[in-house]
């Protein structure tokens, strides 16, 4: 009788065992067997890697190949990506993402490290898009005599207020915190809740506010975040406490009054010319800004006439039906004439449909561990397995081996008739039926990676062979989709 007890599969010679009545030839052969046995799963670890039993390969590939340096997954290396450059003194955001300089992001071991330079060509590009589409508006209103300030420099802030940790109910339960998305998309905030961020017109200039809490809460939460640390984590111009928010903006709003008000005298003296001519409507309205108060600075910027303004997040989600919700803060009520809650959404939304290479690098790492999982469930699933078995089988393959904490939405693991029912998964049908021998499985499951996202749906028999109906009709749904994609 052979008992195992221990297994370190680092060591070929890496088993121990206890024996009795045993003879001495058993037990020679029982240690061959097992030291054979350790140098195979020596080559290729279980746990504690992001690769699989040689086993599960999905492709041969030659002996002497190199591990990849990113990801290597059931013996299948993710394709290749952008060609890794030196920056030659280059800090544009291309750069930096095109050799992973600067401040990066990752969930350690072999998962996908993410430059956070990313989200500062997010940035850009927002920046750039919002003063094009107000330069343009500016430009439509002094040609219709709305008003001559074509030549005024765009200024004002970008106001974000990123996603709030939650509780279940009346509990303390905290589940698992998930940045909103477009907070993210400019600030690659993806682990602090409860925070704002500012971006300064035209300068770029980007401030992060995080929360900040005393001993009670350290308890329970640890110690607050430090400002410098996370500067320096995400690549942010400033980091700054949220009870610092009222004040910054004040100060802000109150430096950029002042220069627009500078300006203005300055254009109204050209104006005036020596002689004193001069367009009279043009001569009213700066003479009006010249001595100006809060009144009319507010009044203004009302009516796009180049005071500065605080552009807020609002805008219809035509997917959900739901709105983007403005950022709020005890305070702001003071701005309420100096608020645009129009202009910035068409411009990050338009700017998040155009991925930049850096993103659509970070989206071929989540889709391919997406749907090296999606593999794995097909080969572990069987009839007589529960719905639920499937996704969470997924939901470990994705976290364990890629490093993605979140799903992109609930999963759908609909088999036979529930595939009837488009999102399938939900409360009132939580992926809980018995698998049948006759079951095609239809799935849809996406993980995602520093919010970005997968979504994946794929058909197949729960046995692993079709039956002649389920080949016809998965062969003239497959025809239709190669029809369309030609």
């Amino acid at each position: 009788y052979c008992f195992l007890v221990a297994m370190a599969p680092t060591s070929s010679s890496s088993f121990f065992y206890i024996g009795t009545t045993v003879s001495h030839r058993f037990i020679v052969s029982i240690i061959l067997f097992f030291q054979s046995l350790s140098a195979c799963i020596a080559s290729k670890p279980f746990f504690g890697s992001t690769t699989f039993p040689a086993t599960m390969t999905l492709t041969t590939s030659s002996p002497k190949a190199k591990k990849p340096k990113i990801g290597n997954y059931a013996g299948y290396a993710m394709p290749p990506l952008n060609d890794q450059r030196a920056t030659n003194g280059d800090l544009s955001p291309e750069i930096l993402c095109q050799t992973c300089s600067g401040p990066t992001f990752s969930q350690g071991l072999d998962t996908f490290v993410v430059p956070m330079a990313l989200h500062l060509w997010n940035r850009q590009k927002v920046v750039s898009s919002l003063t094009h589409r107000l330069e343009n508006k500016r430009s439509g209103n002094s040609l219709n005599g709305e008003g001559s300030h074509a030549n005024s420099k765009i200024r004002g802030m970008i106001l974000l207020e990123g996603g709030k940790q939650q509780t279940r109910h009346d509990t303390d339960h905290e589940p698992v915190f998930r940045q909103e998305s477009y907070f993210h998309y400019l600030f690659g905030a993806s682990l602090y809740s409860d925070c704002y961020g500012v971006i300064t017109l035209p300068e770029g200039k980007t401030t992060l506010f995080v929360p900040t809490w005393g001993v009670d809460t350290e308890t329970v939460c640890g110690p607050s975040p430090e400002f410098e640390r996370v500067k320096a984590e995400l690549g942010l111009d400033e980091v700054l406490g949220v009870g610092d928010l009222k004040g910054f903006v004040e100060g802000e709003m109150g430096r950029m009054r002042e220069e627009w008000l500078a300006e203005r005298k300055t254009k109204l003296m050209e104006v005036e010319g020596e002689d004193g001519s001069g367009n009279l409507e043009e001569k009213k309205e700066n003479a009006a800004i010249a001595g100006t108060n809060g009144e009319n600075v507010a009044n203004s910027a009302s009516n796009d006439g180049g005071a500065p303004k605080i552009y807020l997040l609002k805008g219809l989600n035509t997917d959900s039906g739901n709105f983007a919700t403005p950022a709020y803060y005890k305070g702001i009520e003071d701005f309420a004439t100096m608020r645009d809650e129009s202009a910035l959404f068409p411009c990050i939304a338009e700017c998040r449909v155009i991925k930049t290479p850096a993103e659509i690098n970070l989206m071929r790492y989540t889709n391919w561990i997406s749907s090296m999982a999606h593999v794995e469930v097909m080969r572990a699933c069987r009839p007589g397995m529960m719905e639920y078995q499937l996704e969470s089988l997924f939901q470990h393959h994705t976290y364990t081996h890629g490093g993605c904490r979140h799903m992109s939405y609930t999963c759908i693991c609909a088999c036979g008739p529930s595939a009837n029912i488009l999102h399938y998964g939900h409360a009132g049908r939580p992926n809980s039926r018995l698998l049948a021998e006759t079951d095609m499985a239809l799935l849809d499951m996406g993980a995602e990676y520093h919010c970005y996202a997968s979504d994946i749906t794929c058909s197949f028999p729960v046995t692993g062979f079709f039956s002649d109906d389920q080949k016809s009709i998965y062969q003239a749904v497959l025809n239709a989709q190669i029809a369309v994609i030609d």
